[in-house]
């Protein structure tokens, strides 16, 4: 194989590839779009012979999409601020003082995420029940989902942290700089770009958490998007139409935060902070 041929070789596989993962994606915003009878077309159409749009509004509507939008919202930005609040301290302070008995530790928490949430919400519901945080779901969520993400983003951060050099914060003391001012001033603006990455994938996640969500809040109301959609299965029928509709508004916000910070997320990456 040439060096000429090779590299096109590469664009193709990951193009091939890059369309099957989004394949799902423009299947969903098709099929939304789609009447009753043609959804269950065979052979399937790969768009819509007479595109509805009429069905997002009805659907936003019907389902009063507004307010569980807000709670996805709500609920994420609790998650990602209690996450970068608590997990960069952190991490800054097992990066500076490093031990082999924290690589242990760290490397034993960062295992136990391997459970999943249907495991951890028994004994969870039963904490929150003891402390009244039943009474503040949305709080009780929050803490649950951060729970559940802090190990991970401290030990991702905690290389970004190391990748900075500690001499720089010598420096800093050596000029009268004192310890917290050296953090903020110069290890946190070299780090941002590993911080910023990791929020917006613990933004993201939380903004679909479901197994909390469905589990710890009862009231309708106070429900994220997540478990908003899971209102369109019923025992007789499902609404496919309401269904794609409803997940197309719902991961569109995503997809656009997505796009719009691509460039720092890549920045990021290329940095150091997923290593």
């Amino acid at each position: 194989m040439t060096r000429v041929a090779a590299p096109k070789l590469l664009l193709i596989l990951a193009l091939a590839l890059a369309a099957v993962y989004l394949f799902p994606l423009y299947w969903m915003y098709a099929t939304s779009l789609k009447g009753a009878s043609e959804i269950f077309a065979n052979p399937p159409t790969f768009w819509p012979r007479e595109p509805d749009f009429s069905i997002f509004p009805a659907t936003w509507e019907r389902r009063t999409m507004d307010t569980f939008l807000w709670n996805s919202l709500v609920i994420a930005t609790g998650v990602t601020t209690l996450t970068v609040l608590l997990g960069t301290g952190c991490a800054y302070v097992l990066a500076r003082y490093r031990n082999p008995w924290i690589d242990i530790g760290l490397f034993a928490i960062l295992m136990l995420q391997v459970l999943p949430a249907s495991v951890m919400i028994t004994p969870l519901y039963v904490g929150f029940n003891q402390l009244g945080l039943l009474d503040y779901p949305r709080t009780a969520v929050i803490i649950a989902a951060a729970g559940k993400s802090i190990p991970f983003y401290i030990v991702l951060v905690r290389a970004t942290f190391m990748s900075v050099p500690s001499e720089l914060e010598e420096a800093a003391l050596v000029d009268g700089n004192s310890r917290w001012g050296a953090f903020f001033f110069i290890v946190l603006p070299l780090a941002r770009n590993g911080i910023l990455v990791l929020a917006i994938l613990t933004f993201m996640q939380a903004f679909g958490e479901y197994i909390y969500s469905k589990s710890i809040i009862t009231t309708q109301s106070l429900q994220p998007a997540s478990v908003g959609l899971s209102g369109f299965l019923g025992p007789n029928s499902t609404d496919w139409n309401g269904i794609m509709a409803y997940a197309a508004m719902y991961v569109t916000p995503i997809i656009l935060v997505f796009v719009i910070l691509q460039r720092r997320i890549v920045s990021g990456l290329t940095s150091g902070a997923l290593k």
